[in-house]
């Protein structure tokens, strides 16, 4: 991400959660009793992708390695007597400690290695051992057919070990880089830590990176990770600018444990672009001599090292002071020349290693695409990587002119960027990473944008950057993935980023659904998304809904009927009374929260502008967002080419504490004396008025 969005970031952590767990059974023989002319076999990848107190979500991978069948039950036992409460691509049922998985209707023919993948919700108490072993139509899957390899122990990694066996991933050949990066999909950035500025790896508030992080990461399937590292403060003076040895050795001890886990791994220089390389244009033989110089002693301290490890020329490259356009091609032209350069005459594992460069701010705007496109063509190199960065249509991913919504503008911001980047170099069999990916508002916390809104950003993200043959790595800066605990802080949004790598899941218009307090309940419609699939039906927990009765699909319109809604909210006390799966033939299940609520109360109140609190009584609704104008119409605060104003920049509502925040930064750029009105949106759809008026550095808030 660019440098200024992170400068003062911190990392934001949370325990609670424990280590993804993932059992894999491979070895032995098995032929199948009804036919002796039968091959049988077949491989189970048991994975638990969240824990929480008395809880759990665990993915079942089964392929069969023997001749195909048409119908399959699977079967375990769980080692601590855990049950299941809820499954989805499969009918799951648990009796004691046996549990039993079967097809669905869209899912029972199996290939010859053919796959397929169920997930489900489970309970636990005292432990939640993962099972070690599956027998699939009777057979016991011990990961081959005709072999008489012994079964392995369990490789299921704790929250604080390592895992004892790696993934195999033997890098392809040299010069088959599109091989190279498809095999480093999905890929994850360790940011936030050798890319801090500061001291050391910690002085943005994560902690030192260990080896179990390392283990569990690669346990949540990602099979390639960047590793940012910001080298201005690690390194000498001219002429010769020699980095320090303890950071340098800091950095290939970290890389060579991401090469153990059998991740592709990517080195760059990170923030080192903002702080120093883009006084280029006023400095150009300064800024040149240092930058060759570290990569000259990258290079060399790497040079032998694994094909695996891949070099990135420069993070989000940018110029200061410069001309224009021309002249920031050419400056970004010659570093990356250089860079290719100076690791190509290295010789060693560098003579071949993948190389990946960057457009000018690794932006895909047509323009700076082109500019690359030039470079590779100069260069002439079949092991180039080509990279940008993808935050997302920008008044959606902070929240501001009114983007609460992944509507057809989000979606064609995504799509036209993946195109060009695909026609430019995928069609032409040139790799591309998309090296960061997410939402800008994440730096501040990811809350920003309402969860339903951010799933099908990432549900679409994911499945588009398949289409069109592109690897991704998520940003994570810490505000994802634990580092201390090793679970995911929103395991709903890693569920539906881990489904959208392999399949597509249907959504819907959103995933809440209000019913007033008083008053007669109504039904109430959602439109569904299928994206592709089928829907499968209702779920509130282990029951099914009626369709008929509690629900009604016609066409892609889903409604919930008025006595379904009557018996989900029962008391109808504000907030959350029910919590529903829809369900579809692919990918996750989609929640629908049911919410009761009744208008929103603000009150009257007085206050600084270092910090507005008025009144709030939110009663079981939410805010989407807030409009500032003045009496005679024009936009007020910052940002006024718009009235809505950037969430958490300028306004942030507080449940706990039943207040609003009205910013500094929002009342730094408020006229005095001018009263202003602003209109809070929540998402049940109401809309409250109330006003403010500066003096000095006092603000009167009043309602109405």
């Amino acid at each position: 991400m660019f440098g200024f969005f992170r400068t003062a970031k911190r990392a934001r952590l949370r325990v609670g959660l424990v280590a993804a767990t993932a059992a894999t059974l491979v070895a032995g023989t098995a032929l199948l009793a009804t036919n002796a002319q039968a091959a049988a076999g077949c491989r189970v990848t048991y994975t638990t992708t969240s824990q929480w107190a008395g809880g759990f979500t665990a993915n079942v991978d089964v392929t069969n390695l023997g001749d195909p069948v048409n119908g399959w039950t699977l079967r375990w036992t769980f080692p601590s007597g855990q049950q299941v409460t809820q499954a989805w691509n499969a009918t799951v049922s648990s009796a004691g400690a046996q549990a039993t998985a079967t097809n669905v209707s869209y899912n029972g023919a199996l290939a010859t290695n053919g796959s397929v993948s169920f997930g489900f919700n489970g309970s636990w108490s005292g432990a939640n051992t993962a099972p070690t072993s599956f027998a699939l139509n009777g057979v016991t899957c011990t990961g081959s057919v005709g072999g008489t390899t012994p079964p392995p122990t369990s490789t299921t990694p704790s929250p604080t070990t390592s895992p004892t066996t790696r993934p195999p991933t033997t890098p392809p050949p040299a010069g088959n880089a599109m091989a190279a990066v498809a095999a480093m999909q999905p890929g994850w950035n360790l940011g936030n830590s050798f890319d801090a500025v500061g001291a050391d790896e910690t002085a943005w508030g994560n902690p030192r990176v260990t080896e179990a992080l390392l283990d569990n990461v690669r346990a949540q399937g990602f099979n390639s990770i960047r590793i940012p590292v910001t080298w201005s403060n690690h390194h000498g003076g001219a002429p010769s600018y020699t980095i320090d040895a303890a950071w340098l050795s800091r950095v290939r001890e970290v890389v060579g444990w991401a090469l153990a886990d059998g991740f592709y791994v990517v080195i760059n220089i990170h923030h080192d672009s903002w702080q120093w390389i883009n006084t280029m244009p006023t400095d150009r033989t300064t800024v040149l001599n240092r930058y060759n110089a570290l990569w000259t002693q990258l290079a060399a301290a790497f040079r032998d090292s694994s094909s695996k490890l891949v070099f990135e020329s420069v993070n989000e490259p940018q110029f200061t002071g410069s001309s224009g356009d021309a002249q920031n091609a050419t400056l970004l032209n010659e570093l990356n020349t250089s860079f290719h350069r100076i690791v190509r005459q290295s010789g060693g594992t560098n003579a071949t290693r993948l190389l990946v460069l960057p457009t000018l701010h690794t932006s895909a705007e047509q323009a700076r695409v082109d500019e690359l496109v030039s470079t590779f063509n100069a260069l002439n190199d079949p092991n180039l990587i080509a990279t940008v960065h993808f935050y997302g249509y920008w008044p959606f991913s902070v929240n501001i002119a009114g983007g609460t919504t992944f509507d057809a503008t989000v979606q064609k911001d995504l799509t036209d960027q993946f195109d060009r980047v695909h026609n430019a170099f995928v069609s032409r069999n040139i790799p591309v990473i998309i090296g960061e990916y997410g939402l800008l508002g994440f730096d501040r916390h990811t809350g920003t944008i309402e969860q339903g809104e951010k799933l099908k950003f990432f549900e679409f993200l994911g499945w588009y950057a398949r289409s069109r043959k592109l690897t991704t790595q998520l940003w994570d800066n810490g505000q994802h993935f634990d580092r201390t605990s090793f679970g995911w802080k929103d395991p709903e949004l890693f569920a539906q980023i881990r489904s959208s790598w392999t399949t597509r899941s249907g959504t819907a218009s959103s995933d809440q659904v209000y019913v007033p307090r008083t008053g007669t309940i109504t039904a109430k419609s959602l439109t569904l998304n299928l994206n592709g699939t089928t829907f499968q039906g209702l779920r509130q927990g282990t029951t099914d809904l009626v369709n008929g009765t509690d629900y009604t699909v016609s066409g892609t319109t889903l409604t919930l009927t008025a006595p379904a809604l009557t018996r989900l909210v029962g008391a109808r006390a504000y907030g959350v009374n029910a919590n529903l799966q829809a369900r579809f033939s692919a990918g996750v299940p989609w929640r629908i929260s049911i919410i009761t609520y009744d208008p929103p109360v603000l009150g009257n109140a007085t206050g600084p502008t270092s910090g507005f609190d008025l009144p709030a009584q939110f009663r079981g609704d939410q805010l989407a967002t807030m409009e500032a104008t003045y009496a005679d119409g024009s936009n007020a605060g910052p940002q006024n080419w718009t009235p809505f104003k950037e969430f958490d920049v300028t306004f942030a509502p507080n449940y706990s504490s039943n207040t609003i925040t009205l910013k500094p930064e929002f009342f730094a750029e408020v006229n005095d004396g001018q009263r202003v009105t602003l209109t809070f949106h929540f998402w049940s759809g109401t809309k409250v008025t109330y006003h403010v008026t500066k003096s000095g550095s006092t603000v009167t808030g009043t309602v109405g």
